[in-house]
């Protein structure tokens, strides 16, 4: 049985509550077989297993490692030419990303996730063009990149059967554009060729290859409501159930989504999906940000998790999601770095931090506004709870599986830090990735001081940048034509799409009076 010894400054093994921590200064883990065998102070555990191989050299901070809980691709938007825009506009920009290897690109944000001290990734693969085994070759190659780089994987290929442009059926749309636009859209819409039964067979496929693995499980993506028809709602249901395989959603992440609900079913997207049964705790709503009061209660009422996509929220104008609220009610909630953080990259560190501050509303309650025990619990237990992976990882705990971070605390504290300073509070708001020393998945070390230890970064990255220095293809230059012709037609669709008066903000974070 082969053992090492995590040596730390102060391991964090997870949050106790809203206010406090779990901390053991001068701690270590004891790994044995890639799973946590002991916690406890470094010199009695070292007492005890002489053999065990020291990791670290007692000035880290040793936390668990973090879940990003709603993840999609590797070149960010912006790097493929879509700019931030309003999110239904957004979709019509991105029709002009790049043919990719997928492969490579996974690598690419696998590399800036672990690189924050990100160990697991919930990976909602988008929309893809191709026949069915053009997609399933497509989900092997990304999931292949995680197993390669050795980062942990929830794995979900998002089902889109309806209203694939605009909130609106295809053929509706098509036929409100100019003529010299149809043949343009039927050439773009003949590029995706699988259906809801090959997306619900390639769920099957994948989960037979892959589940039974340590770091690859496979989980179910209804994209959206507007992009589900009421039989892909009715057969993801049931599969769910089949599988006990839980489900992450995209749900209610503006405010056009909202009205889309009312003007679909007369009623709030939560409510719709109720109708399929839908809600339990195998559901987890990607963005929420429009839900309303009594969509919240049914949520916490059925043990349904929300993940909590800040970055994306504030960079697609679509709002901010009552976080306080959630967390009131008793909601669990994760942390999703979606297409890419503020800072247009895959910063954990960076996110928390956000998430930390944004939902700091006026007042003078401490109760009301995230703590940072509660924002380290949504980036690790909280995140673990909307993949199968549960509660076998998200917490320094024995009998989990050994995922963690490893910062180093001079990076932290130096060249001052106050002694009442709390530890957790230090990390959260200061840390960043260049203190990032080693991140460890399953007992293995996947970095270690800025470099990966199983894909040759540099390598990888070229491979990407030359792929991507040949000539635009016929093909995507007829796309980023036809995004720029089609933009002016989805900005009047939506033109009056939604009725701002009727909105009442949770937060109130200045007055017009």
């Amino acid at each position: 049985m082969t053992a090492s010894l995590v040596r730390s400054r102060a391991l964090i093994a997870g949050a106790k509550d809203r206010l406090s921590v779990e901390q053991i200064d001068g701690g270590a883990v004891l790994i044995e077989d890639g799973m946590i065998a002991a916690i406890g102070e470094f010199d009695a555990l070292k007492a005890k297993n002489p053999g065990a191989a020291v990791i670290g050299s007692g000035n880290d901070v040793v936390l668990p490692g973090f879940v990003n809980g709603h993840h999609h691709i590797g070149l960010t938007p912006v790097q493929l030419g879509s700019p931030d825009m309003p999110l239904e506009l957004w979709f019509v920009t991105r029709m002009v990303s790049r043919n990719l290897d997928l492969y490579l690109d996974t690598l690419y944000s696998a590399f800036e996730m672990i690189g924050s001290g990100i160990t697991t990734v919930q990976h909602i693969h988008g929309w893809m063009p191709g026949t069915p085994d053009q997609v399933a070759k497509a989900s092997a190659d990304v999931i292949r990149a995680y197993e390669d780089v050795g980062m942990k994987v929830s794995y979900c290929y998002a089902v889109r059967d309806q209203n694939r442009l605009v909130y609106q059926a295809d053929e509706e749309f098509v036929a409100s554009l100019p003529k010299e636009l149809h043949e343009p859209m039927k050439r773009w819409f003949g590029r995706f060729q699988t259906g809801l039964d090959e997306c619900l067979g390639l769920f099957a496929d994948l989960h037979g290859a892959h589940h039974h693995k340590k770091r690859v499980k496979i989980q179910l993506a209804p994209a959206n409501l507007h992009w589900c028809s009421d039989e892909a709602l009715t057969a993801l249901s049931e599969t769910s159930k089949k599988y006990d395989a839980p489900m992450h959603m995209h749900l209610l992440e503006t405010a056009y989504q909202k009205a889309y609900a009312e003007k679909r079913g007369g009623c709030t997207a939560v409510d719709y999906i109720e109708r399929f049964d839908m809600l339990s705790p195998r559901l987890t709503l990607g963005h929420g940000v429009w839900l309303n009061e009594s969509d919240i209660d049914k949520l916490a009422a059925a043990g349904a998790c929300v993940c909590h996509n800040c970055s994306s929220n504030f960079r697609l104008r679509s709002g901010l999601a009552a976080l306080n609220h959630f967390e009131a009610k008793g909601i669990n909630t994760a942390i999703g770095l979606d297409e890419a953080g503020l800072n247009d990259d895959r910063d954990m560190l960076n996110e928390m931090r956000l998430v930390a501050r944004a939902h700091r509303t006026p007042g003078m309650t401490e109760e009301d506004v995230p703590t940072f025990p509660q924002v380290l619990r949504m980036a690790t237990e909280g995140g673990a709870k909307t993949t199968p992976y549960g509660e076998t990882i998200g917490r320094l705990e024995v009998g989990r599986a050994a995922d963690l971070v490893m910062i180093d605390w001079d990076q932290v504290h130096y060249p001052y830090m106050d002694a009442e300073t709390p530890l957790i509070d230090a990390v959260i708001q200061r840390a960043k990735t260049s203190g990032v020393t080693r991140v460890i998945c399953d007992g293995e070390t996947l970095y270690e001081n800025g470099r990966f230890t199983r894909v040759d970064q540099a390598g990888a990255l070229k491979a990407l940048h030359d792929d991507l220095a040949r000539a635009l293809s016929d093909d995507e230059v007829e796309r980023r034509n036809l995004s720029k012709a089609l933009l002016p037609h989805a900005r009047k669709f939506y033109a009056d799409y939604i009725d701002p008066a009727r909105h009442e903000p949770f937060y109130r974070q200045s007055s017009r009076v």
